[in-house]
């Protein structure tokens, strides 16, 4: 028993030896990686980045803090309301089709026939 098990393991040992080589051998994707900026010039985005205080990962980051909207909040109701039958129409399994073809056209609708056209050449 002792025998097989010591084989086995010898034999583990020299497949698992075999797959052990450099990712990337032909070094074809090391050259993509390397970057154009200089270190001076990383060091100088990284001093305006904590300059300007928004960090978008910290706990504390709102980009809404500041915003104002120009509509009041009835109009945004109403215009929810007016819109929302027609949004579930179109989120349901047929994907609207079903609300789509209920609807008058708000188009002419231009058929065109095939054949030759008036002024062919």
């Amino acid at each position: 028993m002792n025998r097989s098990s010591l084989v086995i393991a010898a034999l583990s040992l020299a497949a698992f030896a075999a797959q052990a080589q450099d990712a990337d051998p032909s070094g074809q994707f090391a050259a993509g990686a390397a970057g154009q900026a200089t270190r001076a010039a990383v060091q100088a985005e990284l001093a305006a980045y904590k300059q300007a205080g928004v960090n978008p990962y910290s706990i504390s980051y709102n980009p809404l803090k500041s915003f104002r909207s120009t509509r009041s909040r009835a109009e945004v109701q109403a215009e929810y309301i007016g819109s929302r039958d027609a949004v579930a129409a179109m989120t349901r399994e047929d994907s609207g089709s079903a609300f789509l073809a209920a609807r008058p056209s708000t188009t002419q609708d231009v058929r065109h026939l095939a054949g030759q056209p008036a002024n062919a050449l």
